[in-house]
């Protein structure tokens, strides 16, 4: 499946790098399907149809390095229904959710302490026709940036507990030995993320 999506992707991404000029990165933008990866770490947002065995019990979210693998995609949507159409550029300041392509669930977090740190748990909840403002996050970055972009730097905060999306060097043991925990921080320190491979849907004209 993961050689599958990098057919798919790899296309798509360099045909729109190239739409926006040799030396522009792609904006991100709604309906982008995206790769997230750790600034610190190097670790890739990553969820997989295992469940925590502590906390709340929902699917656990991981910092994974093996490669290509499709689990490691993320849909860029809209906080509300609608409200963000493909191609939309999005802002320092906007609040998306993220939509795990493989188990279609979201990106989620809640005042259950994380099962290694005791910062707080970030899991995979809900489905395609269920989601609340758990699962939504805000944009944050150097406002001299207008768009968000492939490789820059931004900080995902969680509206509901004012938190950030974090990780770390501390592993897991079995089922998902050697993967990270990725949890949510109450400092934005470490909590860089980039964009890196996708694909990236050209911004609409207003």
């Amino acid at each position: 499946m993961s050689s599958l999506l990098g057919c798919l992707f790899l296309p798509i991404a360099i045909g729109i790098w190239q739409a926006n000029g040799a030396d522009a990165a792609p904006l991100v933008t709604c309906g982008s399907v995206v790769k997230l990866q750790h600034a610190n770490t190097g670790v890739n947002l990553h969820s997989h149809e295992i469940a925590y065995g502590s906390g709340s019990g929902q699917q656990s979210v991981t910092g994974y390095t093996g490669g290509d693998d499709a689990n490691d995609y993320w849909a860029v949507r809209g906080s509300e229904v609608d409200s963000c159409p493909q191609g939309t550029p999005l802002s320092s300041g906007s609040k998306i959710k993220l939509y795990h392509s493989s188990t279609q669930k979201w990106l989620h977090s809640h005042l259950f302490p994380s099962p290694l740190t005791n910062n707080q748990e970030v899991s995979a909840f809900g489905s395609a026709d269920s989601s609340d403002t758990g699962d939504i996050w805000i944009l944050e970055w150097d406002k001299s940036v207008p768009t968000w972009q492939q490789d820059q730097p931004i900080k995902l905060k969680h509206a509901d507990t004012g938190t950030y999306l974090s990780s770390h060097s501390k592993k897991f043991n079995r089922p998902i030995t050697g993967q990270q925990e990725i949890c949510a921080k109450a400092k934005s320190k470490d909590a860089n993320w980039l964009a890196t491979e996708g694909v990236y849907f050209p911004a609409q004209p207003e």
